[in-house]
């Protein structure tokens, strides 16, 4: 523990050291936010003052917006400020706080996705006992244990980081902190708590992933016997969830499934799953989904209506 108190703050090297790349990433990033913030918002209360709220896959939607929202909000307003900062620094609180709380609505977004996975599979391949099944307690408790994972996921990781000592150097070569970067740092030898992060983020990522693979194997081969106009439907919401998915997880594959080292890609494949997903998920959800854009229109035709009467 003393040695650990050497470090009071971190140097984050960024994505770039270039001040016009630095410019240039910082517009693009705000803009990125803004959408972020625009577009999870905009699903979030359009579903929240509708009665689509009442629906399992509806509900489910709007958690993983407000989770997506969290999420890129414990990073992406703290690389767009630093992207103008001639010192991109963190305190050792201060980046402690984001790696549990970067994992923990991580992990909530990971369980969450099974969830609706699983509300796919009973509303396919079991329609007459979908009521019975997806009761508004069932889908509260599916919320809860959500939230439960991720707390448990991001507090090993917590746990895993805070323990270890840290006596110099402190540059992270990331634009965030995270796990393995601060393996880098430690001086101690690694090897043994590197293989507990592989467990704890990689594997749990891998199981979810076989599972949601699996849950989609069995509702695909079930609509073959659906009529084209049902299987049509069924899988359109199939495969917006799916495109959700593999944004989600193809990037925390390629680095949490390996050797606990870092990467230079690393930068470039965290930006998927911390900016561009929770950018597109919203999008994707919006575009091939009638109900959602019916559910938008009624709410700004409310907003419009009120503001008319005042």
């Amino acid at each position: 523990m003393e040695n650990r108190n050497n470090i009071t703050e971190f140097i984050l090297l960024g994505l770039s050291q270039k001040k016009e790349m630095e410019i240039l990433c910082f517009l693009l990033f705000l803009l990125c936010y803004t959408a972020i913030l625009i577009g999870n918002l905009l699903v979030t209360i359009s579903i929240t003052c509708s009665q689509l709220m009442k629906q399992p896959m509806y509900f489910f939607l709007s958690y993983l917006s407000l989770s997506d929202l969290c999420y890129t909000s414990t990073v992406t307003p703290k690389l767009i400020t630093d992207l103008l900062a001639a010192k991109k620094t963190i305190s050792y609180n201060g980046c402690m706080t984001q790696l549990f709380t970067m994992h923990f609505f991580g992990g909530i977004e990971v369980f969450l996705l099974t969830g609706m996975a699983y509300d796919r599979y009973v509303a396919i391949c079991k329609p007459l006992r979908y009521t019975l099944i997806m009761t508004r307690q069932k889908c509260v408790a599916v919320i809860t244990a959500c939230c439960a994972g991720g707390f448990l996921h991001s507090f090993g990781q917590f746990l895993l980081a805070i323990f270890l000592p840290y006596c110099g150097p402190n540059e992270i070569d990331h634009y965030f902190c995270d796990v393995y970067p601060l393996l880098k740092l430690a001086c101690t030898d690694t090897t043994r708590i590197g293989l507990l992060v592989v467990a704890n983020s990689g594997l749990m990522g891998l199981v979810t992933f076989v599972v949601l693979l699996i849950s989609y194997a069995v509702t695909l081969y079930t609509v073959r016997s659906y009529s084209v106009e049902n299987r049509r439907k069924a899988l359109s919401t199939c495969s917006s969830h799916i495109t959700v998915v593999v944004l989600f997880f193809a990037p925390l594959f390629f680095i949490y499934i390996r050797p606990a080292t870092t990467l230079p890609e690393d930068k470039v494949f965290a930006l998927f799953y911390t900016i561009i997903a929770p950018m597109l998920n919203p999008l994707i959800y919006m575009l091939r989904n009638l109900e959602m854009k019916n559910a938008i229109k009624k709410f700004w035709c409310h907003i419009a209506v009120r503001e008319e009467m005042n």
